[in-house]
């Protein structure tokens, strides 16, 4: 029997994805080898990984199609599930190659959709660890819930509860074909309640237009206006980069209290600041840049839930502003504007009603949404593990987030928490964008700048009052 189906967000990532569009979101980190014990071979490590699988059964089951297409696929346990298929050995000690080897190469929609490459020794000692996990099957936040999964509070890991696992028989392609059939016939029914339940509640009537009225509110705040043409925004290749840039957390948090803004402002301002140095630095117009903001939905105590809970705010990044204050003031008058409309549950209950709409309808919208006229680039804020965490007795170190890239889109921004650290991870399409190096360092630039300018300046010091010159008697 199927364990779940894709909701129509998450099918949306596997219909958007292409030859030179990978929707998997990923990870690199590194670890410091123990400093008490030898350090763990690959075999040890993979071994170690295997044993908490179980606690994200997703991760040993893969995508069935439904016959005819009646409904979206649905997840399966994958009968020939085998670990070394998964996690695999880099065949280089440059973490920054493996990590654009790995990003590079689309997953298999075979078997289950992640892999993760271990580089037991970088050229500088640490361990490197790159993973990777379609869109469909995790979002951002899902992603760190994983990592605590396979990680350890203490260097000791904990003793596996793992008690063996034997894959459910796999539905043959009449059982996939008559339960699509049936929750498509359900979601019918389940439509169809919503008049009847207006008859037995009549004044329910009054909430529709409303609730219509703010559904297209959002979509066309959503579209319009749209992104203007941008350097960000050039064919794709299949080809990908990842440009880090590690700050202490503390200085985002001391321009977040000094400004009374937030977290997430400064990461969108910093990055605006940091876009437009880059790109006039090549001779590109900085230009105002739509952004799509990912905002986590998910409900109190269901962080560790897999599948997609996030829903999109669109704010415009002033690349155009000089002044970084007036960015910054421009930025966080955006974010609080979206919040105070509702614009990420307004967004979540459309994409929510989305699963009514037929396929095709599905489709177009899946397309709309990640075409480069309704956005620039994704910029998106991920929180992470403030605490130490080990894995086999190794630290890590820090961790650097991949944002997928849509058709014709060169750039994604994630940056997440590791202890008092915060990791950007410049996400490049490298033949559209081959200098995406350069970007970390104008990013870096403008939080200084930030710093700076929002800085107390000390009190100016009166000058002293000259003595009185006494009268010669």
């Amino acid at each position: 029997m199927p364990d779940a189906r894709l909701s129509p967000l998450d099918a949306s990532f596997l219909e958007v994805e292409s030859s030179t569009a990978h929707m998997h979101v990923g990870w690199a980190a590194t670890f410091a080898p123990p400093a008490d014990r030898p350090r763990p071979s690959f075999e040890e490590l993979r071994d170690h990984i295997a044993s908490r699988l179980h606690r994200a059964p997703r991760y040993r089951q893969r995508l069935a199609s439904v016959p005819l297409g009646v409904h979206d696929p649905a997840w399966i346990d994958d009968p020939d599930f085998d670990v070394h298929r998964h996690v695999l050995p880099a065949r280089t000690g440059d973490l920054a190659e493996v990590v654009d080897l790995v990003m590079s190469v689309p997953l298999s929609r075979e078997r289950p959709l992640w892999e993760m490459w271990i580089a037991p020794e970088l050229e500088d000692g640490r361990i490197g660890f790159v993973g990777k996990a379609h869109h469909c099957m995790v979002d951002g936040v899902a992603a760190v819930e994983l990592g605590t999964l396979l990680l350890d509070l203490e260097p000791d890991p904990a003793p596996s509860d793992d008690k063996g696992w034997r894959p459910r028989a796999a539905p043959g392609r009449a059982e996939l074909l008559v339960r699509g059939v049936a929750d498509r016939v359900s979601q019918q029914l389940e439509l169809a309640r919503g008049p009847l339940g207006l008859l037995r509640s009549p004044q329910r009537l009054f909430d529709v237009p409303a609730m219509a009225m703010s559904h297209v509110r959002t979509l066309a705040r959503s579209l319009f206006p749209l992104a203007q043409p941008s350097a960000l925004n050039k064919p794709s290749s299949p080809l990908r980069h990842l440009a880090p840039l590690r700050r202490p957390l503390e200085d985002l948090r001391t321009i977040k209290n000094r400004t009374g803004t937030t977290l997430n402002d400064v990461v969108l301002t910093a990055c605006a600041g940091g876009l437009a140095g880059f790109l006039a630095e090549r001779g590109d117009d900085p230009g105002p840049l739509k952004t799509m903001v990912p905002v986590n939905v998910r409900d109190e105590g269901a962080e560790g839930d897999l599948g997609n809970r996030i829903s999109f705010m669109f704010v415009e990044l002033p690349c155009d502003e000089l002044d970084p204050l007036r960015r910054l003031a421009s930025v966080h008058g955006a974010t609080a504007m979206r919040k105070a409309e509702n614009d990420p549950q307004d967004t979540d209950a459309a994409l929510q009603a989305l699963s009514y709409a037929p396929a095709p309808v599905q489709k177009v919208v899946s397309r709309l949404v990640s075409s480069p006229r309704t956005f620039n680039l994704v910029v998106s804020n991920i929180p992470g593990p403030r605490i130490p965490l080990y894995l086999l007795g190794c630290e890590m170190l820090d961790a650097y987030p991949v944002v997928p890239l849509a058709q014709d889109h060169s750039l994604s921004i994630g940056m997440t928490t590791v202890q008092d650290d915060a990791c950007f991870g410049f996400y490049a399409d490298r033949m559209a964008l081959p200098d995406a190096d350069e970007l970390p360092a104008h990013v870096d630039a403008a939080i200084d700048e930030l710093l700076e300018l929002t800085a107390p300046r000390p009190m100016p010091m009166p000058e002293p009052t000259p003595e009185p010159e006494l009268a010669p008697v």
